[in-house]
């Protein structure tokens, strides 16, 4: 099976916080952990998959965070075009993950049914669940629905050799990660399944979570699919990637990471 070559992007940055932001019962005075926020791309020969389209400045401006780069120009770093990317996948539909879909016009996005029923149904009606997402992203994803641009999955799916997807649930509805077989052999991108690393080897949840269950159950299904190593396993916004994978070349440090290589030192 050939591999992929595994790349993330940091595109944005929020900190300081505190563990009361980190995890349910946290500390709220104790300091803790910042978050990246990153866009990832699995590539070889045949496929290139880009996994999340992150946000756009002015969203992220509103809400609060330190915006460094639009992913859709970042990945132009790694010579891709996003105006050709053929295939993303989305993890889920919140704001920084879903954003700027129209910056890929010729994508198939691949979505869990799970997610779309989520952030289209009654949980929409409470205020607290629908802060993570924008409505014109929503309503965005919906035309793309009716273009037939949309490819739903549900629960897990092998889209190509060596790339599946599996469905975890607890921050959303319909959270799915994606397991990548690369050259250090399989690596599972948790995205918000956990957003750090702390999270999934302490068993902490995440504050913003649907299902706490399914959240703790994430945890247990992430370490299965990487073959038992957190180092297998890349959390969703932990600054640490940056700091244990290598950069490509020079000139993209502290912009984009190889996770095809091993971590410079274990997690």
């Amino acid at each position: 099976m050939q591999p992929f070559e595994l790349f993330a992007i940091r595109y944005a940055h929020n900190g300081p916080r505190t563990l009361g932001q980190n995890m349910i019962g946290g500390d709220p005075h104790e300091s803790h952990s910042s978050m990246d926020f990153y866009v990832w791309v699995a590539k070889r020969s045949d496929r290139v998959f880009l996994i999340d389209t992150g946000m756009g400045e002015e969203t992220a401006k509103r809400r609060g965070e330190q915006f460094f780069r639009a992913p859709a120009d970042a990945i132009k770093l790694l010579d891709l075009d996003p105006e050709k990317l053929e295939d993303v996948i989305l993890t889920h539909m919140h704001y920084d993950h879903a954003g700027m879909l129209h910056r890929y016009p010729r994508a198939q996005f691949h979505l869990q049914d799970s997610e779309m029923a989520y952030a289209t149904g009654r949980c929409m009606c409470s205020r607290l669940m629908r802060r993570g997402y924008e409505i014109d992203d929503v309503l965005h994803l919906v035309r793309c629905v009716y273009a037939d641009r949309v490819t739903f999955h549900d629960q897990s799916v092998e889209i190509t050799s060596g790339l599946s997807v599996h469905r975890t649930g607890g921050h959303t509805g319909g959270q799915q990660v994606v397991r990548v077989w690369t050259e250090r052999g399989w690596v599972v991108l948790a995205s918000d399944a956990s957003h750090l690393y702390f999270n999934m080897q302490n068993g902490a949840p995440f504050p913003s979570v649907h299902r706490v269950d399914e959240m703790m159950e994430g945890y247990r299904i992430l370490y299965n699919l990487s073959g038992g190593s957190w180092d297998h396993v890349i959390p969703g916004h932990d600054p640490l990637v940056m700091q244990l994978y290598p950069a490509p070349s020079k000139d993209l440090e502290g912009i984009v990471v190889r996770l095809d290589k091993p971590p410079r030192v274990h997690s």
